[in-house]
């Protein structure tokens, strides 16, 4: 009976504590202020949201949303920094596989010849190797698609050869007038960001680092070691045309050069607080003379490195002034698959001074910032340099230094503008340098083998005029104009950029680095820098 009572008035019940309820909300501070119809209406949605869901309902045509979304995405970037960028789907492998340092594929490095696919070298230890790959192979086919004389890319022949670790690919390659189709296991391939390492001298080491990725500091301390023991007590280090990457790899990396608990860098940004990087532990090369070797392609990471070897006079910087990109970039992964990489901080080095040049004029004048720093000398003459920012810093020594757009070295070297006469540009634009000791080099190996390493190819070999003769003749082939005419300044550069490539097709880049370097003017002056010391 009682619980018949309370099926009658539990209905009314639950209605007066309901009409009490909003009866008292209604009445409660702040119960008008639209709060509360988040619980019934949908949130309102943005205008370009508005504007997109529009677009896809009611348009006349078919519309290819996802490229009108992505180029509605680069609009709003245009009007931030110029490195806050969007990273397509398609994109963003290649991107991060640059960074970490790896990626999956077979272990070759190929050139494109007249529709052929060559093999230029083969990765040490790599699934080619494994497999029987040789240098000097040509590629006809990847499993069923013919690749010769296709009209082939180098987009779409590493499409094809790249995949997941572990899965096989058959591969058939052409050697000595005969196709044999030869079956690779994909593997990890490594990224050396480290590109040589050698000793200059019997006390002077060199490090050209290309870009700063996940596995550049291992790197860098395993080639250090390696010159140690060799007997080096002077460094070099190359960061010319690096265009940086990972923070942490240039300021561990400074900690190896800087003893205490030296600041290197800080970074602070509006929603990001302040950082500070600091040498944590005894560095391997902490004493001992060192000098850095930078132009207009160094940024990012590469200045921070620079810049803190500078602050606190650890060494002598030695080149032309560097980017002056001084902003910090974060990714964000999209639900398309894409990524943004937004700028969120500005880094700072230890006398608090910016490095990042002004982009107030947009990123046009932005982009055009090298080239008017050509036009307008600085790559020929030190007094050309327009500093932008006009406060100074003092490193830890007292010396003035300026920031607010790259960091000026302090040795200056010119650029060697006759470098770049019509008859070099064009062959270095065909690739016809290239080319030629490839295809040369594979058809004269034997000559090669008497050299057992790169340093006695380096001391020992010089381009015969018959090699010289060969290529100029190859040159002609190739439609480049003005051969006949080819003076002696261009004969010098035109027989050392021979050299320096037929010792990268035996050694790869340390024996292309340490062969170029034999006769670089900033090479050079580094090692009479440091023979001072």
């Amino acid at each position: 009976m009682s619980n018949r009572k309370l099926n009658v008035f539990l209905p009314l019940l639950f209605a007066i504590t309901l009409a009490l309820g909003m009866y008292l909300g209604h009445k409660m501070p702040g119960a008008n202020t639209g709060a509360q119809t988040l619980l019934f209406t949908r949130p309102s949605r943005a205008p370009l949201q508005e504007v997109m869901d529009l677009l896809k309902i009611k348009y006349v045509d078919t519309l290819q949303v996802a490229q009108l979304q992505e180029e509605a995405i680069e609009g709003l970037l245009s009007h931030l920094d110029p490195h806050s960028i969007y990273i397509p789907p398609s994109n963003l492998q290649s991107v991060n596989e640059d960074l970490e340092g790896h990626f999956s594929g077979i272990g070759v490095e190929f050139n494109i010849i007249s529709d052929t696919v060559n093999v230029v070298s083969v990765v040490p230890g790599g699934p080619s190797e494994t497999a029987g790959v040789q240098s000097g192979d040509k590629i006809i086919k990847v499993n069923d698609s013919l690749v010769a004389g296709n009209n082939i890319t180098g987009e779409k022949i590493r499409k094809l050869l790249r995949g997941p670790k572990n899965s096989k690919v058959i591969v058939s390659m052409l050697r000595q007038q005969k196709v044999t189709p030869i079956q690779i296991v994909r593997g990890d391939i490594p990224l050396y960001s480290v590109d040589a390492s050698y000793m200059v001298t019997p006390e002077i080491g060199y490090v050209k680092i290309s870009k700063f990725a996940g596995t550049t500091y291992q790197e860098f301390m395993d080639a250090v070691r390696k010159l140690s023991k060799s007997g080096m007590s002077k460094l070099v280090i190359d960061l010319r045309q690096n265009p940086g990457g990972y923070l942490d790899a240039a300021t561990r990396i400074a900690d190896e050069l800087l003893d205490d608990n030296k600041l290197i860098v800080y970074t602070k940004g509006k929603g990001y607080p302040r950082a500070d990087y600091r040498c944590e532990k005894p560095g391997l090369f902490e004493k001992g003379g060192l000098t850095i070797l930078t132009d207009e392609g160094s940024a990012s990471a590469s200045e921070i490195l620079a810049g803190a070897v500078q602050e606190w006079d650890r060494g002598t910087l030695i080149g032309r002034r560097t980017f002056g990109k001084g902003l910090v970039q974060e990714q964000f992964d999209l639900s398309n698959g894409g990524a943004l990489r937004l700028t969120v901080a500005r880094y700072y080095l230890n006398s608090g001074r910016s490095i990042q040049k002004s982009y107030a004029d947009g990123r046009q004048a932005y982009d055009d910032d090298i080239m008017n720093r050509f036009n307008h000398g600085e790559f020929v003459n030190q007094d050309s340099i327009h500093q932008l920012d006009t406060l100074k810093y003092k490193t830890a020594a007292g010396r003035v230094v300026y920031g607010g757009g790259g960091i000026t070295p302090d040795i200056f070297m010119p650029f060697d503008t006759s470098r770049f006469t019509n008859v070099l540009t064009a062959m270095y634009s065909r690739s016809t340098f290239s080319n030629f000791t490839y295809q040369y080099y594979n058809s004269h190996k034997n000559e090669f083998d008497q050299y057992k390493n790169a340093t006695l190819f380096t001391n020992q070999y010089t381009v015969s005029n018959e090699v010289y003769n060969a290529f100029k003749a190859f040159a002609v082939k190739d439609s480049i104009p003005g051969v006949a005419s080819i003076n002696a300044h261009d004969e010098k550069e035109i027989k050392t950029r021979l050299k320096a490539l037929l010792a990268r097709q035996k050694w790869g880049y340390p024996g292309f680095y340490e062969a170029l370097n034999k006769d670089d003017e900033m090479m050079k002056k580094a090692v009479e820098v440091l023979n001072k010391d």
